[in-house]
C-alpha cells in the first residue's frame, strides 16, 4: 500500500484484520480477563483507582493492585481506600520478579518521562506469558503534562526493545474529535466517543470501503488520524512463544 511506503509490511503484522472497529482498551481486558492465568493486575498510573470496579466486575477474586506517582491531580482526589494502593517514583515497582498477570495502562506512558526505564520494569514484575495492556497518546497535543505523543511505529520499536512482544495495535479516538473536544472546554456529550466511534473514523472506514480496502487497510488509515492506540502487548514465555 503506497500510502504507508516502506512500514506497510511492518504494520500488517500487528494491525489485525479482523475488525476495523474503534476501541477501547477494555477491549483486550474482556479478551484476556476470565483465562485462568489472570490472578493479579496492576493498574500502572491508577490516578484515583477507579479500574478496580471493572476488573473486580469482571472476575471477583482477581487481585487488583493501583501504582501512581505520590502527587498527581488525578491522586490527589482520590478518596478510596478499598483497593491496594502503592507509590512508586515513576520508574521502580515494588514487586519481586515474575509477579503479576496483567499491567494495565490507561493515557499513561506519555506522562513518564523516562519510558524505557519503565518498560524495562514492567517486564521485569510481569510473568512470563504476561500482558501489557493499555492505551496511549498520538497526534494529542497539549494532553495534560505530557512528555510525549508516540507514533504506533515508535511505540512498536520502543515495545521490542526492551523485550517485550506487541501483538496487535488497534485505533481509538481520533485526533480531530479530541482536539474539537478540548476547544469545546471538554463537554460531557463528547465523552461518549472515547468508547463509540467517532464521525471521523465511520468517514475512514466508509471511504475505505468504498475504495475496496481491506479491514487491514483501513485499520492503518484509522491509525495515523487517531489520538490514542490502544496496544496489547505480551511478555515472552521461557521457550520464547507468547
Amino acid at each position: 500500500m503506497t500510502l504507508f511506503k516502506g512500514t506497510y509490511a511492518f504494520f500488517k503484522k500487528i494491525v489485525p484484520n479482523d475488525t476495523c472497529q474503534q476501541i477501547s482498551d477494555t477491549y483486550y481486558i474482556d479478551k484476556v480477563i476470565n483465562s485462568k492465568n489472570i490472578n493479579t493486575v496492576l493498574d500502572l498510573g491508577c490516578g484515583e483507582g477507579n479500574s478496580v470496579d471493572y476488573f473486580k466486575q469482571k472476575k471477583p477474586d482477581i487481585r487488583w493492585f493501583g501504582a501512581d506517582i505520590e502527587s498527581s491531580p488525578e491522586v490527589n482526589v482520590r478518596k478510596r481506600s478499598d483497593a491496594e494502593f502503592i507509590t512508586f517514583d515513576g520508574a521502580h515497582l515494588s514487586f519481586k520478579d515474575q509477579e503479576l498477570d496483567l499491567i494495565y495502562c490507561h493515557q499513561v506512558l506519555e506522562h513518564v518521562k523516562n519510558p524505557r526505564e519503565l518498560l524495562y520494569e514492567i517486564k521485569r514484575v510481569l510473568k512470563p506469558g504476561g500482558f501489557f495492556i493499555g492505551s496511549t497518546s498520538h497526534l494529542e497535543p497539549y494532553h495534560s503534562y505530557s512528555y510525549w505523543n508516540y507514533t504506533p511505529y515508535g511505540f512498536s520499536e520502543l515495545i521490542s526493545e526492551v523485550g517485550l512482544t506487541i501483538i496487535e495495535i488497534r485505533p481509538g479516538i481520533d485526533a480531530f474529535t479530541l482536539l474539537i473536544r478540548k476547544a469545546l472546554g471538554l463537554p460531557k456529550l463528547l465523552n461518549r466517543y472515547f468508547t463509540k466511534e467517532t464521525p471521523i473514523n465511520k468517514l475512514i472506514e466508509y471511504i475505505g470501503i468504498a475504495t475496496k480496502k481491506n479491514i487491514n487497510e483501513i485499520n492503518m488509515v484509522k491509525l495515523m488520524f487517531c489520538g490514542q492506540f490502544i496496544f496489547f502487548v505480551q511478555r515472552r514465555t521461557k521457550d520464547g512463544k507468547n
